[in-house]
């Protein structure tokens, strides 16, 4: 055990009270430092911030992404408007294509960018938010990027047409 012991009194001519010898147990001590210790380093390991890799494309010329590729979320206040290709919102898109809404739960998105994959194999998804969008959502839909596996996505700025759409909605 941690002990410290004091030297015993040298002796001299006079008869003088006995004393007891002083002895410190620094056992309490050391098991509180250690515990004290393994709190702050627990405690430290479970304050790491997590983060998320992003990766900017190199420079050099722009790519043409495919019409029948491309799917475009527009992240709106807790909801996801979406369509399959670059932009049937324009006056020249064929009639077939039309924007649909969903959420951003699991049951939403999730499903949306898997049958997506599905269909399109590794697509390009294009990430447009609105000015009513929260930080919490753009998160989200980027959560749900990793967690489908989406290797291939960007974020954008909205364009005339998808502004005009939302104006109008």
């Amino acid at each position: 055990m941690a002990e410290i012991q004091a030297a015993p009194a040298a002796r001299s001519g006079k008869p003088r009270v006995k004393k007891l010898n002083f002895r410190l147990d620094m056992t309490p001590m050391v098991d509180l430092a250690f515990l004290l210790l393994t709190f702050f380093m627990l405690t430290t390991t479970f304050n790491k911030a997590t983060v998320m890799q992003l990766s900017m494309p190199a420079k050099g010329p722009a790519t043409t992404i495919d019409d029948s590729q491309a799917l475009t979320l527009i992240l709106d206040k807790h909801r996801v408007h979406y369509y399959f290709g670059l932009n049937p919102l324009a006056n020249d898109a064929p009639a077939g294509a039309s924007v649909q809404t969903t959420t951003l739960a699991a049951n939403g998105l999730r499903q949306v960018l898997l049958r997506f994959q599905q269909n399109a194999g590794h697509g390009m998804v294009l990430i447009k938010t609105s000015k009513d969008a929260t930080y919490q959502d753009m998160v989200d839909a980027l959560d749900e990027m990793n967690i489908t596996g989406q290797q291939k996505y960007a974020l954008t700025d909205l364009d005339q047409h998808d502004q005009q759409w939302l104006a109008m909605r």
